[in-house]
């Protein structure tokens, strides 16, 4: 076997195990491989920072270890037992305990944070800015997925769109439609890993390696920061007492803000939001428990569009 098969041959292998590249030098080592032991012995030696890159495999080395930070439960602030604690009792043979599970949440929010269709980025004003005959078209396979997962029988509906997109979303699922300028795209915090586009005080429309820095329109992002923590804190908690049924919120707005969303409800560092990538029309899930546990059952879900419909604008 020539030396360019043997290669392939072990590149080929999925895990690159350091056994058969080792096995695989002792072989051409000795000739085997139809050339002079000197000249396998001067190629091999070559390939010794690839075999110190496979450590010997430890129980130790491949335990994942825990961070040391424990889930917040009183998180979002509505913990029943933390509202409780060091409240004054008028009654005082009023049973404590009871207080606390009258008041305790029982239904489950679910919260489809949907990313806008392509729309016309060119345009001066939010009246210029209306989707793009493609982003009528994403709309649609989102309006039709958004109908086929069954919404249409929760007893709570709700649609919160940022400004610009209320005459746009049509979800076909009866909702009530509410418009929040909190939603509105922007720098929520200097990423981590710096990117090489970013300016600390220039607020970006869209931040994401594919916007160039002539899109930047406004100072400071700590402003928008500020106003996404808002929006934050003003949409994404658990349910409250009064609530007895479980709801589905939908919430059209921008990547950015989804993206900050999903790094502050599952208690992730916000400063990561941009290692995420998100299609335009996405679906984006979060379930919040009546614990205050947080889960995300989809994460920017556009499989119900044909390829040639996906867009990152």
């Amino acid at each position: 076997m020539s030396y360019r098969k043997t290669l392939k041959l072990v590149c080929g292998l999925a895990g690159g195990s350091a056994v058969l590249v080792l096995a695989a030098a002792a072989a051409d080592s000795r000739g085997y491989f139809g050339e002079q032991r000197g000249e396998a012995g001067r190629r091999w030696s070559r390939f010794a920072v690839l075999q110190a890159a496979q450590p010997a495999w430890t129980p130790a080395s491949h335990t994942p270890a825990p961070t040391g930070h424990a889930w917040d439960f009183n998180w979002d602030k509505r913990d029943p037992s933390a509202l409780t604690n060091g409240k004054k009792k008028e009654n005082t043979s009023e049973d404590p305990s009871s207080e606390q599970d009258n008041g305790k949440p029982k239904a489950t929010r679910n919260i489809l944070l949907i990313r806008h269709s392509q729309y016309i980025l060119s345009g001066n004003s939010d009246k210029e800015r209306i989707l793009t005959p493609l982003g009528r078209e994403q709309a649609e396979f989102t309006g039709k997925r958004l109908a086929a997962l069954g919404l249409k029988n929760a007893d709570h509906h709700k649609c919160i769109l940022t400004l610009l997109f209320r005459p746009e979303c049509r979800t076909g699922l009866g909702v009530e439609l509410v418009s929040c300028d909190l939603l509105r795209e922007g720098a929520p915090i200097e990423p981590v890993p710096p990117v090489t586009h970013w300016k600390p005080d220039a607020v970006v429309r869209e931040a994401t390696p594919t916007v160039p820095l002539e899109r930047a329109v406004g100072p400071q992002y700590h402003e928008d920061g500020a106003r996404i923590e808002a929006a934050f804190r003003r949409y994404i908690h658990r349910a409250d007492a009064k609530q007895k049924e479980d709801s589905y919120e939908i919430i059209v707005c921008h990547a950015n803000v989804i993206r900050y969303f999903v790094c502050r409800a599952l208690q992730f560092p916000p400063e990561g939001w941009l290692r995420m990538g998100l299609n335009n029309g996405s679906i984006t899930w979060l379930t919040i428990r009546p614990s205050g546990r947080v889960a995300l059952r989809t994460l920017g879900d556009a499989g119900f569009m044909p390829p040639d419909k996906l867009t990152r604008t």
